[in-house]
């Protein structure tokens, strides 16, 4: 069955670095652009990063611009997400999607938690 796992949240000081990872199982994950979402308590899920189906197209949220890098392994069906430089503010459970341009299909991972503080 299509699985999506999220690894690597935990807590954190502010100005440290974590590094989340995104294995998938399942589907044409070479196919799919993929992208790193999050979700503070009492707020809504957001867009963190995304990257396209080979990696050629990266995009970020402003408030993580130059201290976030998304990047993506297609032989090993991964996706990374590098956080430096972290704030209290980036605090939430973070997720991973991965979306077919083709047919409209989406998958989520079941998250994991980045607490930053000190």
């Amino acid at each position: 069955q299509v699985q999506l796992v999220e690894s690597g949240g935990g807590l954190v000081q502010p100005g440290g670095s974590l590094r989340l990872s995104c294995a998938g199982s399942g589907f044409a994950f070479r196919s799919f652009a993929l992208s790193w979402f999050r979700q503070a308590p009492g707020k809504g899920r957001e867009l963190v990063a995304g990257i396209s189906s080979v990696g050629a197209r990266v995009n970020y949220a402003d408030s993580v611009k130059g201290r976030f890098t998304i990047s993506r392994d297609n032989a090993k069906s991964t996706m990374s997400l590098q956080m430096n430089s972290l704030k209290p503010e980036d605090t939430a459970v973070y997720y991973c999607k991965a979306s077919s341009l083709s047919d409209g299909r989406n998958y989520w991972g079941q998250g994991t938690q980045v607490t930053v503080s000190s």
